[in-house]
């Protein structure tokens, strides 16, 4: 009865870091980065406790079984959020070197008006 109830517990924990994952890709969506990060940071913990349980509680195929998925549904979302962290890091990437690359074409060619006066002394 102990297993079953420590198996309930387990299936609870994994569904609720599949929500949390859901979440978290809501989150880069709206490119809240700093809050998926934190989130994702504070996951470790749940992620380490189902670990230890799986490793002690004697599953019968059928809870395998229904485990198994639902860590494959885990699997695949996570997968999806590395995906689009991969993207939108390469996206910045991107930028940054354009702005590299314009910033320096400016200093080459002394466009950069910011380091030029623009009062004129007409009474010399």
């Amino acid at each position: 009865m102990q297993d079953e109830n420590q198996y309930r517990q387990l299936i609870m924990q994994y569904e609720q870091l599949k929500n949390g994952a859901l979440e978290i890709s809501r989150m880069i969506d709206a490119e809240n980065y700093d809050n998926a990060i934190t989130m994702i940071k504070n996951r470790e913990s749940v992620f380490l406790n189902c670990k230890c349980m799986r490793n002690y509680l004697d599953l019968t195929p059928v809870q395998q079984k229904e485990l198994d998925g639902l860590i494959d549904e885990l699997r695949d979302i996570e997968m999806l959020n590395i995906k689009k962290l991969e993207k939108g890091m390469q996206e910045v990437q991107q930028e940054l070197i354009k702005t590299q690359r314009t910033e320096k074409l400016q200093n080459a060619y002394g466009t950069n008006t910011s380091e030029q006066g623009s009062i004129v002394n007409y009474e010399e």
